[in-house]
């Protein structure tokens, strides 16, 4: 019996095995990637790839159309995209606004590859997953109501003096 036992306090001292190191981890240190780093390269991969209209559902969309409207303000690189990101992997879902007429598997295929390929380039984690979610198609015809809609509001004399 005293085998038995000495295995087990073996088994409990021996240092856990986590697997292939990272190249993250060297003996001279660790790098930590923070989610904004992650899902900023992510969601810039993500719009390099045709066919992908625009990033986040409706409500991001337009949030992200004021911002861009406010003097000095940016686009969100990060906007559609969200990530969990461990001291090795990552894990990316991103909400897509696809092109009509463009093929949805074909197009989450080359999105996938694109932001993998970038990520794993970039930040050396292993990406686990992408997962895509297109939440609306855009039409040709959406952007001829909103030049409508612009060249009304430029052309509506001002009411007030």
């Amino acid at each position: 019996m005293s085998t038995t036992t000495d295995a087990k306090t073996t088994a409990a001292k021996a240092p856990a095995v986590t697997g292939t190191p990272s190249a993250l981890q060297s003996e001279h240190g660790s790098t930590r990637i923070a989610e904004t780093v992650v899902s900023k390269i992510a969601g810039l991969a993500a719009r390099e790839v045709n066919g992908i209209y625009a990033l986040g559902g409706g409500a991001a969309r337009a949030f992200g159309a004021l911002r861009e409207r406010i003097p000095g303000g940016t686009t969100n690189a990060s906007q559609g995209v969200s990530v969990e990101v461990g001291e090795k992997q990552a894990a990316v879902d991103i909400n897509v606004v696809v092109e009509y007429g463009v093929s949805i598997a074909d197009l989450a295929k080359a999105v996938r590859r694109n932001v993998i390929s970038a990520l794993e380039r970039m930040t050396g984690l292993e990406v686990v997953e992408v997962n895509i979610s297109v939440d609306d198609v855009h039409l040709p015809s959406d952007d001829d109501h909103e030049d409508a809609k612009e060249t009304k509001r430029i052309d509506t004399p001002s009411r007030v003096a």
